[in-house]
């Protein structure tokens, strides 16, 4: 297999990086372009850990081979707000302490925002369906869907 130059968009920036016909977005991202706040684990699509946002959608990274990306926007948890600014989702899991260890953070947020865009008016059932794919292993999920209500609730505002 050889490697390719390949142009990503990635947070509003161009990178051009040599990658692997089989390199999933997750390897390039961590290991060659240092994007470290989007998490390894599972290596199986089944944690959400590596949720990154193609084009505004949430995809798995681990999943995505990084050639696919290619044209497209990718935005990562590095992109979503500076530290003074913190996104409501971002905000509330703090305030409401839905983070612990913080392994399952970057994606829990990666996958809130698209959800509470689409679900603006989200009950406590549609935002566990939404966050259905993100598995934790710390907080018990409670004040992760109290924070994801709160920032849906902001964001209404």
């Amino acid at each position: 297999m050889k490697s390719k130059i390949t142009k990503l968009s990635i947070n509003g920036f161009e990178h051009i990086v040599l990658v692997n016909p089989d390199e999933t977005l997750v390897f390039t991202l961590r290991e060659r372009l240092n994007f470290t706040g989007t998490k390894k684990c599972c290596d199986e699509g089944t944690c959400g850990s590596c949720t990154i946002l193609v084009d505004g959608i949430p995809v798995l990274g681990c999943l995505t081979p990084t050639v696919r990306c290619v044209g497209k926007t990718i935005i990562t948890i590095e992109g979503i707000s500076s530290k003074e600014d913190l996104h409501p989702v971002q905000k509330y899991l703090v305030k409401n302490g839905g983070l612990q260890c913080g392994f399952c953070t970057p994606g829990v947020v990666m996958t809130a925002i698209p959800f509470l865009d689409e679900h603006p008016n989200a009950n406590r059932e549609k935002i566990k369906e939404g966050l259905s794919g993100n598995l934790c292993r710390c907080t018990g999920y409670k004040k992760i869907i109290d924070a994801v209500e709160n920032a849906g609730k902001e964001l209404k505002v």
